[in-house]
């Protein structure tokens, strides 16, 4: 998986926003904020990665179990596959 080029994430006020640039900002209704976890979990898939890197690199940066790291990365995907933002 990984994220459409064209958007960004910036963070404003400790809020993490995601910015549509470019023709995506036309495509893009409303705005996105996410949590510190969804920014880290953003961050893995701007380059391309798997669910399981995702887990694993959840369970090396945050000192979480690995059910939590599944729920945790299942729940951030299924919403930016609901933004379509992923290629």
């Amino acid at each position: 998986m990984k994220i459409k080029d064209g958007y960004i994430v910036r963070e404003i006020a400790g809020m993490f926003v995601v910015v549509p640039t470019g023709i995506e900002a036309a495509d893009f209704n409303g705005l996105m904020t996410i949590n510190e976890t969804a920014a880290f979990i953003w961050n893995i898939l701007k380059n391309g990665a798997e669910r399981q890197d995702v887990i694993n690199a959840l369970l090396d940066e945050y000192e979480v179990d690995r059910k939590t790291a599944e729920k945790d990365t299942d729940e951030v995907i299924k919403m930016l596959k609901e933004y379509n933002v992923f290629q």
